[in-house]
């Protein structure tokens, strides 16, 4: 007796399998088309290291780019121009900023009083009928029932008003502030209140008063705390009193300034870092040996990789080559203390062997203090050429951006190449099923005729 199956869904032919014959047509189907298929597997494989590859040199090329942009930074003249600077000894006392240029040299100043606006304290009671509130000048009006609040919002929101409210308490009371310190005399925030709603606190009006200071000696007032004539070019800001003393404000000859050029080139020295371990990273990738996914099949895709090995030594000769025809001992980023360091005792770090770069902060700031106009140059001339020699991989035209435009061709080339042999993969299938269907159709009439013919055969022997 033959065996066989059944098989069928809502969107397919209803498959017969094995019902005459006997055998597992479906899985005949299957060995075949498994062996058919394997070229598609491997077209496949082969596009999803491609791609994995693809996507690897896109972040090499993005890192270049962060690079470039880095060593562009230097080619700014203003980066090693000389500025003033000036400071403080008790910086939350009392700042101080240029402005313009200033006289060079330490000045003592001593801080007595601190400016401050005038002020004045108002009981407040809420009118039972409009009522009209007169501040030197300005009209505010309010409606039976208003609140301290209420009137505190109409002062604040008058672009022409001169003081501000501000209120105290379960709104019973409100005390308005000139809006400019400086000294006032006895006459100032006039208030005019017919209906009551506001009643003076006696004892709490405050006129407002000056700053006032001492520079080396020299007495000074201000109506601000912001003061810009104690020391010509420079720009000082008091927020206490000198109590323990009279602060120093320094101020220095013009120099670059040594921070921004240190910021700077830190950031540079991390940017070629990351892109020095990310590139050493593909190289030194090997390839699985059984990979089983998309991501495995790319693994080690740029291992040894001759133009990666190339863009690494073009920045290692791009970073130290010396710039023809600057004095020696100023010619190259190494006399700004930039190098790949060394380990103690003579021996050298990993990093170093890697090539990675560290920034002597001291050897720098010798440098930029004796000569930053050499430095300048140097590092201006060394940016184009550094951003130059980067540019040839990852800029556009530029190496990386021919080998990834190749390979994206490749890729649409293979994935039209994995979807036409799909498709004629799906064509052999109905093609394998529709041959094995009509040979077991063939075999189970040829079946039913020869049960026909022994039953009749047995019949005629049975009558004879």
């Amino acid at each position: 007796m033959s065996t066989g199956s059944v098989s069928g869904s809502g969107t397919s032919p209803i498959s017969v399998t094995g019902l005459a014959s006997g055998l597992d047509t479906s899985a005949i189907i299957k060995a075949l088309l498994e062996a058919e298929r394997q070229p598609i597997t491997r077209l496949g494989n082969q596009e999803e290291k491609l791609s994995g590859q693809q996507s690897q040199l896109q972040a090499i090329k993005s890192s270049l780019i962060s690079l470039s942009f880095a060593a562009e930074e230097f080619a700014l003249p203003s980066l090693f121009e000389g500025v003033q600077t000036a400071s403080s000894s008790e910086p939350a006392r009392v700042s101080a900023t240029i402005t313009g240029g200033a006289g060079i040299g330490g000045y003592q100043l001593e801080v007595t009083q601190l400016a401050n606006s005038a002020q004045r304290t108002f009981a407040f009671a809420s009118p039972a009928g409009e009522d009209t509130v007169t501040i030197d000048g300005r009209e505010y009006t309010l409606k039976a029932g208003a609140t301290a609040k209420d009137l505190a919002s109409k002062i604040n929101g008058d672009s022409k008003g001169t003081v501000y409210a501000a209120v105290e308490g379960k709104e019973e009371t409100i005390v308005l502030s000139s809006r400019t310190t400086g000294a006032t005399g006895p006459e100032f925030i006039k208030v005019a209140d017919p209906g009551g709603a506001l009643t003076e606190k006696a004892g709490t009006a405050k006129e407002g008063k000056n700053a006032e200071y001492k520079i080396d000696g020299v007495e000074g007032s201000s109506a601000s705390n912001t003061v810009t004539e104690a020391i010509a070019g420079v720009s000082l800001t008091f927020s206490a009193l000198t109590t323990a003393g009279a602060v120093t404000i320094a101020v220095q000859p013009p120099a670059p300034n040594l921070k921004t050029i240190e910021a700077k080139l830190e950031a540079f020295v991390n940017a070629y870092n990351k892109t020095v371990e990310e590139v050493q990273k593909q190289l030194t990738t090997k390839p699985l040996e059984h990979p089983a996914s998309a991501s495995e099949l790319s693994t080690g895709s740029l291992f040894g990789d001759n133009e990666l090995t190339g863009i690494l030594t073009q920045m290692r000769q791009a970073m130290y080559e010396a710039i023809k025809g600057l004095p020696e001992g100023m010619a190259s980023p190494l006399d700004l203390g930039i190098s790949t360091g060394a380990g103690s005792g003579g021996t050298s770090s990993q990093s170093s062997i890697s090539g990675l770069l560290k920034l002597n902060t001291s050897t720098l700031a010798k440098a930029i203090a004796e000569h930053s106009s050499e430095a300048g140059t140097m590092m201006q001339q060394w940016s184009l050429s550094f951003s130059k020699a980067v540019h040839k991989a990852s800029g556009a035209g530029g190496s990386l951006e021919t080998r990834i435009n190749g390979e994206e061709a490749q890729l649409r080339e293979m994935r039209l190449r994995v979807s036409t042999m799909s498709q004629m993969l799906l064509v052999r299938q109905k093609a394998l099923e529709q041959t094995y269907a009509q040979l077991e159709s063939i075999i189970s009439r040829n079946t039913a005729q020869s049960s026909w013919l022994t039953s009749q055969t047995k019949q005629l022997e049975a009558k004879g």
